[in-house]
Formats: structure tokens, C-alpha cells, sequence
């Protein structure tokens, strides 16, 4: 019989993006519960973007995070552009699509590389690994750095990119410089096949039923589709809210959410089982062995799946660098300055939704729903899990049960991937 007391508090979360607190009360042996309190400052962007020209807000809202501001920037413009009836061309698509893919890119090799890769090698921070395999932070720069030339390339910057505008860029992809950025992307292709078989050869695994949520496109672009569930539901981007319900948690910064009352997951996981089979041809003949991985329920699968989706970026990229010529465009400009709008994309990690109301060119409401906190719910119940199994097997506390609950906590939660401050620790307990 289990004669477990235990409370645990976990300050300042890190080696994620943001700050967050979990609380775990655990009573003769049991789980009670579980409150994972989101600590960063509220910054009322909803409230700070009312009053203000509906054009200009993209470039606001793209200030929420450095790390993604690609999202944010590309997931607005859709928004403004529903809203205010603009039609981008063809060739603007595909340019979203390459910021997109630089995106991934970046990001996706900044978790995998810097925040994950350290557990799997036993050690705190990448940078104590041992001198025989430190040939990794190499490689880990160069794919970040491949990612980064790329939306430079598209966009002017790899952060806060100043070209992408409402209803196209202001300036032209410089075509001669297209073969030297398509090099470098095909140098780092070898990179992302070893840093998948990592990942492929990790024996973690935490699995609970839930509901996968993702945008499916036709061609994995993370841009315009419709939203699919695991489910098997089909939803149109201007309807995802209808089905999504805000929960408050009292102890957090952040809301979390439920679709149709039930916790649910988005990110690379929910699309790759989702939506594998639009991946470009190349990356489903090279990464077959980790594409059969999916449909999994394995949240460390989350890491995998990220991988994979960088290669996807890559070859996707590479496509249309290599099979079009760029031309200057002027920006189209709207055809109605009032009405609503919803922008839907795929950010690093998962579902991001933009809703605006806007009245003689200014923004009169607004609403956005991020990823992590889309995750949140279901983010605590397998915190719950975890410890639940390890609570299992154990009638009272030991330091070594504490550290593998620690331990074990830390590697959850970073499988997510959430949105939340990037540090060298990840977490500090105090034992009560």
C-alpha cells in the first residue's frame, strides 16, 4: 500500500521558449494534481492592436516571439488579407511557403539540436558533450544556418523578415543568388537523415489516447487547407474556432483549450499523422523508414516527426527555387476597408489562428489562439501520466525516485516543444 505524501514544485521551466511552473501534489501514492502555471508577463497584444491600420498589424503581432515571428507575420497577413478581400498571386504563395519552410528549418533544428539532443546524451547542455561528438554543435549550426540564408534570402531578415507584406513582398527573391542558398540546403540533406536515425533509435516512449489536430495541405506547405482531426473531422479554416473551448486555469498566465470539450494535441506529431502522404516524393523515398513511424501516440514521436518535416522543408524548398524565375510585383491592395477575417496556418509548433474585425482600415477586434496553449491540457494530463507510472512502482519517496520524476517530467514536457523561455537548466525542484 502506497503511504506517499508528496509535493512538488518545479520553478522556471527552461530549454523551452518562455517561463512556467509545474506543481504536483501526490497523496498516498497517488496523483491528485497537476497545475502547470505559464508565468510570462501578459502582453495584451489583442488589446494593442485595436485602433490600428489593419495593413501594419502583421509586423506588430510578429513581436510575440523571436523564435517564431515567421508565424505570427505570415498567419496575420492571412487574416488581413481574408478580411480585406486581397488576392495574393501565385508566385507570393510560393514565396510564403519558402519563409514557411526557412522557418522549420531554423526552429525545428534549435529544439532538436540545442533542447532535446542533451537528454539523449546524458548531459545538461549541448556544449558539455564529449570532444569525440562535438562534430553535432557543427552540424547544428550549419542547419540553423542553411535556415536562416534562406529567409534572408526570401524575406530580408530570419527574424521580424521586413519584405513580407500585406498582399505580397516589397521586394523580389535576387535570382542569382537562388543556386548558392540551393547548394547549402542540399549539403545539409545527410545532416538530417543522421539527426532522424537519432531520434529513431531513442527508446522513449509515454503513449495516451488523444485527438490529433493539424491543418492538412496539399502539399505540406503549413499553408491553406482545411483542419483534420484523428477523428476523422474535416473543418474549414474560418469555422476551427466554433469547435475549440477556452478553459481558464486560475493559476496560470495562459489559457488553455479543448476541442469539443476533450484535451487535444497540434504540432509536427498531429501532422505528420495527419498529413504524411503530401510530403515532397523526395523525402518520402529517403525517409521512409521514419515516415512508417506514423500514425504514432508516442509524444517523444514529436521529436522524430520534426525532423522529418525539416527534410520536407528542404526538398520542398528546393523545388521551387530551382523550377521558377522571380519577377517583380507590385503589392495588391485591398478592395474593402471593413469585415472579418481568419488567417490559419502550421507554425513550428502547431495550429496557429488569427481572427480579425477591422472598420474603415483599422482593427476593431482581435483574437489568436498559439499553439502551446492549444497543448496545454493535454500537456498536464501526461505529466499526470508519467508520474502516475512512476509513482507505480514505488510506496515512498527516494532521491532517486525524485530525480527520475524530475528527470522524466523534463523530457515530456520538452517533447512538446512549447512556446514558453529558452535557458542552460531546465528545471529547479523544491521538495516539500
Amino acid at each position: 500500500m502506497h503511504t506517499c505524501d508528496l509535493d512538488i514544485s518545479i520553478n522556471r521551466l527552461s530549454k523551452i521558449e518562455g517561463h512556467a511552473d509545474l506543481d504536483i501534489k501526490i497523496k498516498n501514492g497517488k496523483v491528485e494534481h497537476v497545475e502547470l502555471h505559464v508565468m510570462e508577463n501578459q502582453r495584451f497584444y489583442t488589446q494593442a492592436v485595436k485602433g490600428k491600420p489593419a495593413l501594419a498589424v502583421p509586423q506588430i503581432v510578429s513581436r510575440i516571439c523571436g523564435t517564431c515571428s515567421v508565424a505570427h507575420l505570415t498567419g496575420c497577413i492571412e487574416a488581413v488579407e481574408k478580411t480585406l478581400d486581397i488576392t495574393p498571386s501565385e508566385q507570393t504563395m510560393v514565396m510564403r511557403k519558402l519563409m514557411m519552410h526557412s522557418l522549420m528549418i531554423r526552429d525545428h533544428a534549435l529544439h532538436l539540436y540545442f533542447f532535446v539532443a542533451p537528454d539523449l546524451f546524458g548531459i545538461d547542455s549541448i556544449l558539455d558533450i564529449d570532444e569525440d561528438k562535438k562534430e553535432i554543435i557543427h552540424q547544428a549550426l550549419h542547419v540553423k544556418e542553411a535556415g536562416n540564408n534562406l529567409s534572408n534570402l526570401i524575406g530580408g531578415r530570419s527574424v521580424h523578415a521586413m519584405f513580407e507584406q500585406v498582399g505580397g513582398f516589397t521586394r523580389v527573391i535576387d535570382n542569382a543568388k537562388i543556386p548558392e542558398v540551393v547548394e547549402e540546403l542540399k549539403s545539409i540533406r545527410p545532416l538530417i537523415v543522421d539527426l532522424a536515425e537519432l531520434f529513431y533509435n531513442c527508446d522513449w516512449e509515454m503513449k495516451r489516447k488523444t485527438r490529433f489536430v493539424a491543418l492538412k495541405t496539399e502539399d505540406f506547405s503549413y499553408l491553406e487547407g482545411y483542419i483534420a482531426t484523428s477523428e476523422g473531422e474535416k473543418i474549414e479554416e474560418k469555422d476551427y474556432w466554433n469547435h475549440l473551448h477556452s478553459v481558464v486555469l486560475p493559476y496560470s498566465q495562459a489559457k488553455g483549450f479543448e476541442f469539443e470539450g476533450e484535451e487535444y494535441m497540434v504540432g509536427s506529431l498531429s501532422r505528420l499523422n495527419l498529413n504524411k502522404e503530401a510530403m515532397h516524393e523526395n523525402t518520402k523515398k529517403d525517409m521512409k523508414k521514419y515516415l512508417d513511424v506514423f500514425p504514432s501516440e508516442n509524444i517523444y514521436h514529436n521529436n522524430l516527426a520534426q525532423a522529418v518535416e525539416i527534410m520536407h522543408s528542404i526538398d520542398h524548398s528546393i523545388e521551387l527555387l530551382e523550377n521558377r524565375e522571380f519577377v517583380k510585383e507590385e503589392i495588391v491592395k485591398p478592395t474593402k476597408m471593413s469585415g472579418e477575417g481568419v488567417g490559419v496556418i502550421e507554425a513550428p509548433r502547431g495550429t496557429l489562428y488569427y481572427y480579425l474585425g477591422v472598420e474603415d482600415g483599422k482593427v476593431k477586434y482581435a483574437n489568436l489562439v498559439i499553439p502551446t496553449a492549444q497543448n496545454l491540457i493535454n500537456m498536464r494530463e501526461d505529466v499526470r501520466k508519467v508520474v502516475t507510472d512512476i509513482c507505480g512502482d514505488n510506496v515512498a519517496p527516494t532521491k532517486e525516485w525524485e530525480a527520475k520524476i524530475k528527470l522524466e517530467v523534463e523530457k515530456m514536457i520538452r517533447a512538446y516543444d512549447p512556446c514558453m523561455s529558452c535557458a542552460s537548466h531546465f528545471l529547479k525542484i523544491n521538495w516539500k
